[in-house]
């Protein structure tokens, strides 16, 4: 089988232009950035680190004696962790949603589980048994 001039050409070019784009195509290519400025805080403790959840929910900020725990959704700080003034580092796991927070001078690990409570309002609504009756769910997500 012979190839015509003319695919010769086409096939010779197509490899000098891949060619040309590997060799120099990161140096041709140009990305702008944009961003927005989403929240600041002024905080009343200095940070010492911070970490955040896996989705985007809270922020966890690290200060002398304390985690405090910021919520994306309500845009305010709605709990403080107490954890002693020798930690100066944080990290989330992303797993089994824990804190590790460390001291680099006491050589010591805090693994602290956090756990969502959520609050609902029944005031008014008709129920059977004690108010104060503890509830269990059970969520059933592979339901076929």
């Amino acid at each position: 089988m012979r190839i015509s001039q003319n695919m010769y050409r086409l096939y010779r070019a197509l490899f000098i232009l891949t060619l040309v784009c590997w060799l120099y195509g990161p140096h041709l290519a140009h990305a702008d950035l944009e961003w927005l400025l989403k929240k600041q805080l002024n905080l009343q403790a200095q940070p010492l680190d911070v970490a955040s959840s896996t989705d985007g929910q809270w922020v966890y900020v690290l200060t002398p004696g304390e985690v405090l725990v910021y919520s994306m959704s309500k845009g305010k700080v709605t709990d403080r962790i107490p954890v002693g003034k020798a930690f100066d580092r944080i990290s989330h796991s992303l797993q089994n949603n824990t804190l590790m927070i460390t001291s680099s001078t006491k050589k010591l690990l805090k693994i602290i589980q956090i756990e969502e409570i959520h609050q609902f309002a029944f005031a008014g609504s008709p129920f059977k048994g004690p108010k104060n009756a503890p509830v269990t769910i059970a969520v059933f997500s592979d339901y076929q």
